[in-house]
């Protein structure tokens, strides 16, 4: 089991035991824009304790039950339907408030919390872009992946959603280190503690939301 690890991709075994994300979290692997990479290689470059983190994969194994979902189980069709149910309606529903939090938050606290500017600004931009990137899956790439025929645009398609990716990865990274790794200052106020709770939130939908596609959906399509 350990060897099939290694010589597996970070998206495979993600997608294979959805609870290894769980674990790449923990241990700082991108198992969504990364997810490509062989697991071997991930955890060579990070100088990490490769039986450690094999045990705890193996463990995982051990617990996971036949209710988990199996992803490369279901057709784009099938697939495309989760995605927008789970992840889309998620982000449209949270999106809009976490906008008006943070609007709120730099309003009374930007004074002496200038970092609320840089976030502010970064947040609006990863929206932004958030809003027009479902359009384009929904309206575009799914239909087209249901339908299977017309591989050139297919190709144009992923090639362009994956680099949409990266960009929100990046954005992603960028509020972390702005945030302080989502801390609220000391004495900072319940709408701090919501604000800053709904973007950790928003950061691990969309590397679920990311790797689902990236790694399971679109993971053949050069």
């Amino acid at each position: 089991m350990k060897q099939t690890f290694l010589d597996s991709t970070i998206g495979q075994v993600a997608a294979r035991y959805p609870k290894a994300t769980e674990v790449f979290r923990s241990y700082g692997i991108d198992f969504c824009c990364g997810g490509g990479r062989r697991l071997s290689e991930a955890l060579e470059e990070a100088k990490l304790n490769i039986d450690e983190v094999l045990g705890r994969l193996e463990e995982l194994v051990k617990k996971q039950d036949g209710a988990e979902e199996n992803y490369f189980d279901m057709s784009p069709a099938v697939l495309t339907t989760y995605i927008e149910d789970t992840h889309h309606d998620y982000l449209r529903q949270v999106l809009p408030e976490v906008g008006d939090l943070l609007y709120t938050l730099v309003r009374v606290h930007g004074m002496k919390h200038r970092e609320l500017y840089d976030i502010y600004k970064v947040y609006g931009q990863l929206k932004t872009d958030l809003e027009q990137h479902l359009m384009k899956e929904e309206q575009l790439l799914f239909p087209v992946l249901e339908e299977n025929k017309n591989q050139e645009e297919i190709s144009r398609l992923s090639k362009e959603i994956k680099e949409e990716h990266e960009a929100a990865g990046e954005l992603l990274r960028k509020l972390r280190v702005l945030t302080d790794d989502y801390q609220v200052p000391q004495g900072g106020c319940s709408t701090y503690k919501k604000t800053f709770g709904l973007l950790e939130d928003i950061e691990k939908d969309l590397h679920q939301h990311i790797h689902l596609e990236n790694n399971v959906l679109l993971v053949e399509i050069v």
